[in-house]
This record gives C-alpha cells, sequence and structure tokens, in this order.
C-alpha cells in the first residue's frame, strides 16, 4: 500500500469482510456518495441499518484513526444517510438506525496484522 487512498481502500475491503463474516451483517452498499457527502459501507444488522465510517492509518501517523471523525465529519455523515433514508423511501423517524465507526491501524513492524477496533453505536 502506497497511497493514502490505496490505504483506505484495504480498510474498506477489510472491514467489508468483517461485517458479512464475523459481524454477520448483510452489506447493502458501499461508497455511497451524495452532493452532502460519503458514507464508507451500509449495512443491515437484523433490523437496524447501519451506516459505518472506517477510517485506516499506518502507526507512523500521529493519533488514532478515529479521531479524525470530528463533529463537523458526523454532520455531514448523518446527513448523508438521511438523504440515503429518504432516497430510498424509508421514514427516518420509523427506520431502526445507527452510526458505527471502524478504526484500522497497521504496525509498521507487522503490516499484515492490522489493528482493528469497532465502535458499535459511535455517535
Amino acid at each position: 500500500m502506497h497511497s493514502r487512498k490505496e490505504l483506505g481502500n484495504e480498510g474498506e475491503r477489510i472491514t467489508q469482510r468483517l461485517v458479512i463474516s464475523r459481524w454477520k451483517m448483510k452489506v447493502l452498499e458501499t461508497n455511497f456518495r451524495s452532493r452532502l457527502g460519503e458514507i464508507d459501507l451500509i449495512a443491515r444488522d437484523g433490523t437496524d441499518l447501519v451506516f459505518m465510517e472506517v477510517k485506516t492509518r499506518m502507526e507512523s501517523e500521529a493519533g488514532l484513526p478515529e479521531d479524525s471523525i470530528t463533529p463537523t465529519k458526523q454532520d455531514r455523515i448523518q446527513k448523508t444517510a438521511l438523504f440515503y433514508l429518504i432516497s430510498h423511501g424509508l421514514n427516518p423517524e420509523e427506520t431502526t438506525f445507527r452510526f458505527d465507526v471502524v478504526s484500522i491501524t497497521f504496525p509498521l513492524n507487522d503490516p499484515y496484522h492490522p489493528q482493528i477496533r469497532y465502535y458499535k453505536n459511535a455517535f
């Protein structure tokens, strides 16, 4: 992995596999984009819709990946999620949904074994 985009894409691929195999959710969409923003992954967990933000970094970068999800970023994700719900004919007041965060750090000394932190209902 050389570029930040490649690193981010790898983090999203890892998350998608975990969503299916470990967390037993169904992936509905990846990289949902609107003029309001982007949601990395949208899944169904039972009756809940799950909007996931995936943050990936190399260990040498300052701070934890999840630290970059500022209140402004959270607000953008929430607005994009509301757009998703409405554009798919779902009433936000009658649909159960949550916002999860997946944080992935690739250690410099062992890049094949990333550290993964999962925050259910993160914000």
